[in-house]
């Protein structure tokens, strides 16, 4: 099949599959006789693994871990679960982070009259010099 019939069938575009073969993600596709690429079934199983995955939130290089071990018949599922529960430590971190961002982000609303006059406690805040004592921190 053409790539625009194995990105259909993916998920993917076919900009991303091409990105991906050029990184070495996944094989580059046979060509045809006319010089265009052609998937096969297993191509296109690999190309959804890869849209799953990414859609789970895993990194090109943590993809390239996952593919190896999905196409390793002699695996052992301990390592793809180690995988996946770095990423939950990663995503629990991002979220705190998220968070606290949340929280600052309030803080600086919450601090702001949002009339028509000119002053706003949300630029004096942002402009505040590193190194000043700043309450955003811990959301005072």
């Amino acid at each position: 099949m053409n790539i625009s019939e194995a990105a259909k069938r993916s998920g993917l575009s076919s900009k991303t599959i091409r990105y991906y073969e050029s990184i070495g993600l996944v094989k580059v596709a046979k060509r045809s006789d006319n010089g265009y690429r052609d998937y096969s079934e297993s191509d296109v199983e690999a190309l959804r693994f890869l849209q799953r995955a990414r859609a789970t939130g895993f990194g090109i290089e943590e993809c390239r871990q996952l593919l190896g071990l999905y196409d390793n018949e002699q695996r052992h599922s301990s390592h793809v679960k180690s995988l996946v529960l770095e990423k939950v430590e990663q995503v629990e971190s991002q979220i705190a982070e998220l968070q606290a961002m949340r929280n600052t982000l309030n803080t600086l609303a919450s601090r702001c009259a949002g009339d028509e006059g000119p002053h706003c406690a949300i630029l004096d805040e942002l402009s505040t010099v590193s190194g000043e004592e700043s309450n955003l921190e811990e959301g005072k």
